[in-house]
């Protein structure tokens, strides 16, 4: 690369070298676990969402809320900031829950801010489920996604979050007395009231197609054992399920990336790849 003699004279310093793209990053900021994707590497980590401000242990994300965005930049600066090239600007992906809204966005891009990103989208972790299950997201999907402190019911259609329920309950309960008994019964209480409150065929179409279930929650057999009994209908575990959101991230992350800039922010012809658009429940 030649460089024009104006900044050669003015110094090292004002040599700067273009800037490239760095590689797709996934990541999925759970309460009790982070899990990040690097492309051409996998899944680089599962590690617990903690930081350490004051020589103190500290939560930034509590129950499906970020609570200390700076805590949770300084902790995926310390976790994957050496993992990044210095030069490259990732294209990061973060999962997000259905019903976080414009707070857990706006702090999720906050906190990546720190990986130096061209750009931060995000996606609503039942779609990304549904994408790392290969899931047809033409007809109505229910996804219920079981982590260690939420627990969300999400009902997509046409790939778009179409109803959403949550509580604050999860298998790190489990460990505290909380009987499993009690999880099934807010999965329960979710699903009734969408169907309830749905005047279309969305949901019972969705439930005689059978529920994907990802998170935690799908490795304990007193849950998924329980549930297809008492939501009348199949339940199906995905793959690897504690780390389905981030590797569906990471494969819209990767299909992404290969577009070209101005592609990537328009998906108004491709509603599959939308990311904001899919957030709104």
């Amino acid at each position: 690369m030649t460089v024009p003699r104006a900044l050669r004279a003015a110094g090292p310093d004002a040599v700067r070298p273009p800037r490239r793209r760095g590689p797709a990053v996934a990541l999925d900021l759970g309460s009790a676990r982070t899990r990040a994707w690097i492309a051409g590497r996998g899944i680089v980590l599962d590690v617990p969402t903690v930081t350490f401000p004051g020589g103190g242990a500290a939560h930034p994300v509590q129950r499906g809320t970020i609570v200390d965005p700076a805590g949770a930049a300084r902790m995926l600066d310390r976790l994957l900031g050496h993992r990044l090239p210095r030069f490259g600007r990732p294209l990061v992906v973060v999962t997000t829950p259905a019903l976080g809204g414009p707070d857990f966005r706006t702090a999720a891009r906050t906190a990546a801010e720190v990986l130096r990103p061209r750009e931060v989208l995000t996606v609503p972790g039942a779609r990304a489920v549904a994408v790392a299950a290969g899931a047809d997201d033409n007809r109505p999907l229910l996804v219920v996604d079981i982590g260690a402190h939420l627990t969300e019911a999400v009902l997509l259609a046409g790939g778009a979050v179409t109803d959403a329920r949550r509580t604050a309950l999860g298998t790190a309960d489990l460990a505290d007395g909380t009987p499993p008994g009690q999880v099934t019964d807010a999965v329960v209480d979710m699903v009734t009231g969408m169907l309830r409150q749905d005047r279309t065929a969305r949901t019972r179409t969705a439930l005689r197609r059978g529920v994907l279930l990802a998170g935690g929650g799908a490795l304990r057999p007193d849950i998924t054992h329980a549930l297809p009994a008492r939501l009348g209908c199949p339940v199906s575990p995905v793959p690897s399920p504690h780390t389905a959101a981030v590797r569906g991230a990471a494969s819209l992350a990767g299909h992404l990336r290969r577009r070209p800039p101005d592609e990537a922010r328009d998906h108004s012809s491709a509603p599959g790849h939308d990311l904001h658009s899919l957030e709104e429940p």
